[in-house]
């Protein structure tokens, strides 16, 4: 119970934060700007959903092997596999269900500049019509073929972001990088 509402508590103030963010930058930059930036909320909501179906689809095996050659990002993939209900959740629900609803609203924003702007309130409505639909249908359609890449590739693609999630660690300084560590190693035994 308490792990959900912690979830809710970051949901909360993940979208508020994109969605500030996009209204600040909305006011200050071009109609297309703000497009692109619904289409970069909508592909990252896609490239989530893959990530939470990859990990979900993966097994640990492949994983062991790789990391006894010493693969990096293989240790990281198999502590993704073995939390693979939590990273399906942060994926799939919080960060894609983030991405839906910030999409819906920056898509609603721009409709309604696009029509105050070029004076089409008579053609307000079928403008959202046919907005909402595209969105939707790139949404939808684009998790749709991105569950069937992941559950077909579902070791690579998690390997990638468990090589990534690595870098990034080592970069945040919580992790060593592990070829500083093999030459600490041998500079000592000299």
């Amino acid at each position: 119970m308490a792990g959900a509402f912690r979830v809710g508590i970051l949901t909360f103030f993940l979208t508020i934060s994109i969605s500030v963010l996009f209204q600040l930058a909305q006011a200050r930059t071009a109609f297309w700007v703000s497009v692109l930036v619904l289409l970069a909320v909508v592909f990252l909501g896609i490239i989530f959903d893959i990530i939470g179906t990859a990990t979900t689809a993966a097994s640990e095996k492949p994983f062991h092997a790789m990391a006894s050659d010493r693969v990096p990002g293989a240790k990281k993939g198999i502590e993704l596999v073995r939390k693979a209900d939590q990273v399906a959740n942060f994926c799939n629900d919080v960060v894609g269900d983030i991405c839906g609803t910030v999409s819906g609203s920056i898509s609603a924003a721009l409709v309604i500049n696009f029509v105050v702007n070029h004076g089409l309130n008579a053609y307000g409505d079928l403008i959202s019509l046919l907005v909402v639909g595209l969105i939707s249908a790139l949404t939808v359609g684009g998790k749709a073929a991105g569950k069937s890449f992941a559950i077909k590739k579902s070791t690579m693609i998690l390997l990638n972001v468990a090589f990534l999630l690595e870098k990034i660690e080592v970069l945040g300084g919580r992790r060593q990088n592990p070829g500083k560590n093999k030459k600490v190693k041998n500079k000592s035994l000299k």
